[in-house]
């Protein structure tokens, strides 16, 4: 389904929070299905309101988003669709592919009828993710995918992943290279979980064994796909340093999740419609719930546990103001180069703080987590504190993020070598074909 006429004819609005305030107003209704809801916020430009008006969004800028995305949490509407469909794979194909494309893969993510993963990371290909082996060969109208990817976010409910693929090894490996959508639900993937110390698997192994791609499901021309890559990182890597979607908790999208059927206002908490949201202001951050652990904990008056709750606090005050910063850049024309890469890295910076504090406050009960409903009965009881797994769960977890959408060393070589303008280590990958590189083994 095209645009319709009314879709072409939308503007950015001056006011975005005023303005999606005014449509939530008239057109919010719990009764309605996950589904109907996401097709009229979708197709209304609100789900992804930071996509160009032809990629049913709305043309606003990040921060503007983002209190577009309070707006709905405050008014107590359910949110746009979770996931990487609306965070990676609709700004990727806004950028680089057709309308045909754009109208025939985004209407599915902004209105939640598709979920979406991104078959990037290799065993051999992780930092140097131009190092893929991924083999996509062409047969008539398909190419024919051959290979295994690694910490597939959320493969398992996916409907459609993002996949880069090696067309040509006989070109340098970053010119050799396909971005393409590929349907999950095909039995030649094989989705296997990964199992984490957190005790969840939200990471997968996929194996490719003779899928097929349509040839018009590459996304950006065939052997260029490098370019449609770089758009996915980098919106990964802003995604993740903004903070996540500000407030508006959205469901499951896609055919897998099982949500799209329910009622919309039973995926929301109640709120007071006439509530306004709370606006983003760099000098007033959310206070930590560390915050409220210390002092329960005795340890409020700790010179350190205050050192480093005042850091954390600063940490976020300065992301705020680079939000602004960037903001203000944007609306003049003008960009921060490097910016989506500080950010990923302060977000790094600020998982391992809050690990490091947060297991600092609680002492030694930080060495239990429990990962059964059977174990947190028995361990609230032991301990008496219900909220432990708000530290140790984090705790765990933080060894992640400075990995994932690119590790904290790939970011600092980026803002040295594309920011800093500083040398390149030497080596021979821009200019030897795939073929006569060393492999890893």
């Amino acid at each position: 389904m095209s645009l319709t006429e009314t879709q072409h004819d939308r503007t950015t609005p001056s006011d975005p929070a005023g303005a999606v305030r005014t449509w939530l107003e008239e057109n919010w209704d719990p009764d309605l299905t996950v589904a109907q809801w996401w097709e009229k916020l979708g197709l209304a430009g609100w789900s992804s309101p930071l996509l160009p008006v032809e990629a049913y969004g709305l043309g606003l800028s990040r921060a503007d988003s983002v209190a577009v995305m309070r707006e709905i949490g405050a008014f107590g509407a359910l949110g746009p669709p979770s996931g990487l469909g609306l965070l990676l794979a609709a700004p990727t194909i806004a950028t680089h592919g057709t309308q045909e494309q754009i109208d025939l893969y985004v209407r599915d993510i902004v209105t939640g009828q598709q979920a979406w993963c991104q078959l990037f990371s290799e065993p051999g290909a992780g930092s140097d993710l131009a190092g893929l082996s991924t083999r996509a060969e062409r047969d008539g109208d398909e190419w024919i995918i051959n290979g295994q990817k690694v910490w597939t976010s959320l493969g398992q409910t996916a409907d459609m992943g993002m996949l880069i693929a090696r067309t040509n090894v006989d070109v340098p490996k970053h010119k050799g290279i396909s971005w393409m959508a590929i349907d999950m639900h095909q039995p030649e993937v094989d989705i296997r979980p990964l199992y984490e110390m957190t005790g969840h698997a939200m990471f997968n192994e996929v194996f490719l064994t003779d899928a097929r791609v349509p040839v018009d499901a590459v996304i950006g021309d065939v052997n260029n796909g490098w370019a449609a890559t770089n758009t996915t990182l980098q919106a990964e890597r802003a995604g993740l340093g903004s903070g996540g979607s500000g407030g508006a908790a959205g469901g499951m999208p896609g055919t897998i999740a099982g949500q799209l059927d329910r009622r919309a206002g039973d995926l929301v908490r109640p709120s007071d419609p006439n509530k306004k949201a709370p606006r983003a202001k760099a000098t007033r951050p959310n206070r930590s719930v560390l915050f409220d652990f210390a002092k329960t904990a005795g340890k409020i008056n700790d010179p350190h546990v205050r050192q480093d709750l005042m850091r954390l606090h600063t940490m976020n005050i300065i992301g705020g103001l680079n939000a602004q910063r960037l903001k203000a850049m944007r609306q003049q024309g003008n960009d921060i180069p490097g910016m989506a890469n500080i950010s990923k890295l302060q977000m790094s910076d600020m998982v391992r703080l809050t690990r490091d504090l947060g297991l600092g406050i609680v002492g030694a009960n930080g060495m239990l987590h429990a990962y059964t409903d059977a174990q947190r009965e028995s361990l609230n009881e032991a301990i008496g504190n219900p909220l432990l797994g708000m530290v140790t769960g984090p705790a765990l977890y933080a060894q992640a993020p400075p990995i994932y959408g690119g590790t904290d060393q790939i970011q600092r070589n980026i803002i040295g070598e594309r920011v800093l303008g500083l040398p390149k280590e030497p080596n021979q990958d821009k200019v030897l074909p795939f073929s006569e590189l060393p492999k890893n083994v």
